[in-house]
């Protein structure tokens, strides 16, 4: 097992982060418009919004994936957490996490919130892992989730 790096966003790896999240998408959903807006302009619709986006490398291969949308000053949003089927069971999602976690609290968030499903129980478990506890979801925020998440950074 390589040992794993945490790498920043760049363009030539924008097709990465969109593979990577339609994959499990379309496994377990359907794209969603804001998925497509998130997947085909990251830079627009994640970065210049005031978040950002980091891979895990494993040797030479990129394996996952995960965002940091701003929702407002000091509150983010984990998004598009995804990891390659050949990369899981590794450590590779909570190596993700902590990382965004991390990335996080040095943008001066104090508190972090993400959406999930119930149909993404190895997700969940990782979440609750780093902290995370569930709290009442907005009716309608997203189509597929039916859990929300909190964690206070501080």
């Amino acid at each position: 097992m390589s040992e794993l790096a945490i790498i920043p966003f760049s363009s030539d790896l924008k097709s990465e982060f969109e593979m990577i999240n339609k994959t499990w998408v379309e496994e377990y959903f359907t794209l969603e418009p804001f998925d497509v807006a998130q997947l085909e302009n990251p830079e627009k619709t994640i970065i210049e919004a005031g978040g950002d986006i980091v891979f895990a490398k494993m040797g030479d291969e990129i394996v996952g994936t995960v965002g940091l949308a701003k929702v407002e000053d000091g509150v983010f949003e984990m998004v598009k957490m995804g990891v390659k089927k050949s990369a899981q069971g590794h450590g590779v999602g909570m190596f993700l996490g902590k990382a965004i976690l991390e990335k996080a609290k040095e943008m001066g968030g104090t508190k972090m919130v993400l959406y999930s499903s119930t149909k993404l129980q190895p997700a969940l478990h990782i979440y609750k892992k780093l902290g995370f506890v569930e709290s009442v979801p907005e009716a309608g925020k997203y189509c597929r989730c039916d859990v929300k998440m909190v964690l206070d950074l501080v």
